[in-house]
């Protein structure tokens, strides 16, 4: 990660503040600012809100930060909140697939405001486990606020396909991201020896399941041929048909979770350095901001003129439990302008990043 990446102001101090207060006045600057940004370039009406959903996995308040949120904005009394939490970095498709549900059941032209952040002060590690660091060391403040709607009179992309796995019935996979107390009753996240290989199990599940719906038909005759043959010849050891999805996908968006996650799956995918540049550029201008980081990859895309009208794009998610949830998106008209989060760094980038650890 680069230098300029943001920690929550608790820890600026000798002893870090990770006091109740300190974490909602973390979640505030965040959420407030995203959503100011989000309703000055929609021009929306906050009494055009119909629903609002919020996810932060490790910081859950009481009154909830939806319920803040209702309040700072004087939302309306009949409007639908839900509050996400405990659902990990893939929590932000979770909420984009829960806002079409509810999109599909109430009246045409109704608005979802989802907004997905971490609050990282509360649950700064301060204990002697060196392992139980890691979460100090690649998490960082960010935040993001979308809206979706059956109106698509000014949407810019469409919704096509969210498709979520969760093996959380396998302990191993349950555990594999597991927050809990060290030896001294200091609070942490534990990750298993066996996260890559459940994450990429998770993966390839999630793969088999959204490929039916965006392959073309080529790659789903190859694959369902290889898959037949490994069946029946045995004694020949045929090699899994990974499917082409560069066919199926212009863009890629990748859980930001290291270099290590990026590297496995762009050699599982068999991507480009480019493909994957949006997600290591993310990395290292913003570090890992849990659910929100697919957001600032997208923008990263807007932000280099990338993106096409038609251009599809592939957010990956992963997040504990375990989960792999994916979202696929279709872009409708490609923003004007790259006054987002890149708009004061995007003339740098990208940087040469593989010499970093």
């Amino acid at each position: 990660m680069g230098e300029e990446t943001l920690v929550p102001p608790a820890i600026y101090y000798v002893e870090p503040d990770c006091s109740l207060d300190e974490g909602r006045s973390e979640a505030e600057m965040v959420i407030f600012s995203t959503i100011d940004d989000l309703l000055a370039k929609t021009c929306i009406g906050l009494d055009a809100i119909d629903v609002l959903i919020t996810n932060c996995s490790l910081f859950y308040p009481v009154p909830s930060i939806a319920d803040r949120i209702v309040n700072r904005y004087a939302l309306r009394g009949d409007i639908r909140v839900i509050n996400l939490s405990g659902m990990g970095c893939s929590a932000g498709v979770t909420a984009v697939g829960l806002a079409r549900n509810i999109l599909q059941i109430i009246p045409s032209e109704s608005h979802v405001l989802v907004v997905s952040t971490e609050t990282l002060g509360p649950n700064y590690y301060k204990g002697n486990v060196r392992s139980m660091h890691l979460g100090n060391i690649l998490f960082r403040v960010g935040g993001s606020a979308m809206l979706l709607s059956t109106c698509k009179l000014k949407a810019r992309f469409k919704l096509a396909h969210v498709e979520r796995t969760l093996v959380g019935a396998n302990d191993a996979a349950y555990r594999c991201v597991y927050q809990e107390d060290d030896p001294e009753g200091n609070i942490g996240l534990t990750l298993s020896k066996d996260l890559m290989a459940i994450a990429g199990d998770t993966l390839k599940a999630n793969m088999t399941a959204i490929g039916a719906l965006v392959l073309p038909t080529s790659e789903l005759i190859k694959h369902f041929l290889f898959s037949t043959a490994r069946k029946l010849v045995h004694r020949w050891k045929i090699r899994p048909y990974i499917p082409d999805f560069r066919m199926a996908f212009e863009h890629f968006c990748i859980h930001v979770g290291g270099p290590a996650v990026i590297d496995s799956v762009q050699l599982g995918l068999s991507l480009s350095d480019e493909h994957v540049e949006p997600s290591r550029m993310t990395l290292h201008r913003f570090g890992n901001q849990s659910s929100a980081s697919a957001w600032y990859q997208l923008a990263y895309i807007e932000a280099n003129g990338r993106m096409r009208k038609g251009d599809r794009v592939w957010m990956i998610g992963f997040g504990a439990g375990y989960k792999c949830n994916t979202a696929v998106w279709v872009c409708i008209q490609p923003s004007p302008n790259a006054n987002g989060p890149w708009a004061s760094c995007i003339h740098r980038y990208p940087v040469d990043v593989s010499k970093e650890g």
